[in-house]
């Protein structure tokens, strides 16, 4: 993966607390790098969800950010993994909306159709299939 530079206000670095604990401790300078597009994505969330940097609160969410947030992660699923990995990394809210948006993406499919999703290959002989239903009827509906 290749390195991405974003220059970001202090407000995005107030969004996560690893950032905070990482330039407290002398363990970051002024760059902190980025793998790959995520950067970029992870700069305009940041700018958009901006904190006050005296109290440290969230402005008001109104229902345009509601829908610029579902805009937001409407996007391919690598780019959906991506974002979800380095959020959780940096412990940033945007986990939460991801992992949201994640979940929905699989909501209601049946196994065949996650499997297609993610392109996993079934691995499983009938017979083990057939004692995952047995042994665990919940996680198939019945």
């Amino acid at each position: 993966m290749r390195q991405s530079n974003v220059q970001v206000e202090e407000t995005f670095m107030l969004q996560s607390q690893v950032l905070m604990d990482m330039i407290e401790l002398g363990c970051a300078d002024d760059n902190i790098p980025l793998q790959d597009v995520t950067a970029d994505i992870l700069a305009m969330y940041c700018k958009k969800h901006v904190v006050d940097a005296n109290n440290k609160k969230e402005f008001d969410v109104d229902e345009s950010l509601k829908k610029w947030d579902a805009d937001f992660v409407d996007v391919d699923l690598r780019t959906l993994y991506d974002l979800i990995y380095v959020a959780n990394f940096w412990t940033l809210g945007l986990l939460d909306l991801a992992a949201q948006k994640f979940a929905d993406i699989i909501k209601y499919k049946s196994i065949s159709e996650i499997r297609k999703i993610f392109h996993i290959q079934n691995d499983l002989t009938p017979a083990e299939e057939e004692e995952i239903r047995t042994t665990n009827p919940w996680a198939f509906g019945n």
